[in-house]
């Protein structure tokens, strides 16, 4: 039989011994390089290296300080879906640049059926810091996040006591985007609504029905919409609302065409997100309709989408870099043990490009 002898694996207090300098030397190598001189510190990097030692085990340091290090990013869909979002991804970048500086870890926890991630996936994060993106204020991972009594950045929503909140004036883009279609003549006008129920299928809802599904930012959404085109003289329970995910293309293209087969007569679609709106777009074409001829149409956000569609997109701007950047500099702030502000709230802006037009029959005369 052979008697295999492992190797001891060194320690912090051997490569203390080899270079002839304190356990804390050592540890300030590692974890406060800027308490020591270059030349000390490459010194006591050499002679770890010689000896294979590897730097302080993360779990155990985190243990020791009773802190992970990371910051847990919790979404309302699965990852596949959410990543189909270019809002979420610019969102994303700009947050993960902003906490940079902290050197903080980026764990994403996936969303579920109930509009955020499960609760024990919540409990069992390793992580200092959670932040919400976009989630029902029925998601169960929220009171999970109160139970572990975890700092929360909440970006756009839901607005909960004690979080730092950064959002969007999403009511005053949606009035600017029906303002735009009701001045340019438009009055038979749509509205795609977008479906934050996971799993929902997709299709026509009544206006009580939409306001009673919708996420907040949506409900702001649809009842600037409706607002102005009720100022306009039109029934806002006569306008048709669909509610379904642009996140997967190819069931909301189906959804769009649909609801434009149903109802020929509509001359606008106010889309509440530009990936709705490319949906739309395709729907339209494969229809033949012309955009902007036929059917004009609005998008929210004004991501890259939006000026890469032919024609490209009349939409809504909203600071996508700026919103990330806040919610990082936020989690920092909370991290550091001080009180959430008061929310902060981006403005929106109209920007019009050649998908709209004033409504026109096959003879150009207005409809």
């Amino acid at each position: 039989m052979v008697n295999v002898t492992r190797r001891r694996r060194p320690t912090l207090d051997d490569v203390a011994a080899a270079v002839g300098v304190s356990r804390a030397t050592v540890s300030n190598a590692y974890n406060r390089p800027d308490q020591l001189s270059a030349e000390l510190r490459a010194r006591v990097l050499d002679a770890a290296k010689r000896l294979g030692y590897a730097g302080p085990n993360p779990v155990a340091r985190s243990l020791a300080r009773s802190q992970s290090g990371a910051i847990a990013f919790m979404l309302d869909a699965n990852l596949s879906i959410a990543f189909s979002d270019p809002a979420l991804s610019i969102t994303l970048d700009a947050f993960a640049t902003a906490i940079a500086p902290g050197e903080h870890a980026l764990v994403l926890l996936p969303g579920g059926e109930d509009g955020g991630p499960r609760p024990e996936r919540v409990m069992r994060a390793q992580a200092d810091l959670m932040v919400s993106y976009s989630l029902s204020d029925k998601a169960s991972a929220l009171q999970a996040v109160r139970d572990r009594g975890l700092p929360l950045v909440v970006i756009d929503e839901p607005r909960l006591p004690g979080a730092a909140v950064v959002g969007i004036d999403d009511r005053g883009g949606s009035e600017a985007a029906a303002r735009h279609l009701v001045e340019l003549g438009h009055r038979r006008i749509g509205v795609l609504a977008q479906d934050c129920m996971y799993g929902f299928p997709g299709g026509r809802r009544s206006r009580a029905e939409a306001e009673a599904s919708l996420f907040r930012i949506n409900r702001e959404r649809l009842g600037g919409y409706l607002d102005v085109i009720a100022s306009a003289g039109i029934d806002p329970d006569s306008v048709p609302i669909w509610e379904f995910s642009g996140m997967d293309r190819e069931k909301a293209v189906g959804g769009a065409r649909a609801a434009l087969v149903e109802e020929p007569g509509l001359t606008a679609l106010l889309c509440m997100s530009d990936e709705l709106a490319a949906a739309a777009t395709a729907a339209a074409r494969q229809l033949g309709l012309r955009v902007p001829d036929d059917l004009s149409l609005v998008g929210f956000d004004d991501t890259p989408t939006a000026r890469l569609l032919d024609p490209p997109l009349t939409t809504v701007r909203q600071d996508l870099l700026g919103k990330g950047r806040i919610a990082g500099e936020l989690a920092l702030r909370m991290l550091s043990g001080r009180k959430a502000p008061k929310p902060t709230v981006l403005p929106t802006e109209l920007v019009v490009r050649a998908s709209t037009a004033p409504p026109v029959s096959a003879g150009g005369r207005p409809r």
